[in-house]
């Protein structure tokens, strides 16, 4: 009966993580809708390039992090397999490595 529980839980916590990425995707992808929108402003170039880049980023690893869920794959280190600490997951939830092998990723 425990295991049944604790697997509920697993899928709360999962539907709510997911939830929470996708509301997050949603609002980098209105921001970045609002980044390429042409100011005509020169001395802004450079400053909306680079929140472009980083917003795309951001909607890179949130759609990877997405995709992990609806795979089954959320929570596991892409290179050495092993379960990544909840308190990770909880401060970068799109980790893709334990620490171990993020260090060693460089």
């Amino acid at each position: 009966m425990g295991t049944d529980i604790r697997a509920e839980r697993d899928q709360q916590r999962l539907a709510q993580l997911r939830a929470s990425l996708s509301t997050e995707f949603e609002a980098q992808s209105a921001r970045l809708t609002e980044l390429t929108a042409d100011t005509g402003d020169p001395g802004e170039a450079h400053t909306r390039a680079a929140l472009i880049a980083a917003t795309r980023q951001s909607l890179g690893q949130l759609g990877d992090a997405l995709r992990r869920i609806a795979e089954g794959r959320y929570g596991s280190c892409e290179r050495c397999a092993t379960a990544i600490p909840p308190e990770r997951l909880a401060v970068l939830p799109h980790a893709r490595f334990c620490v171990p092998c993020q260090r060693r990723q460089g």
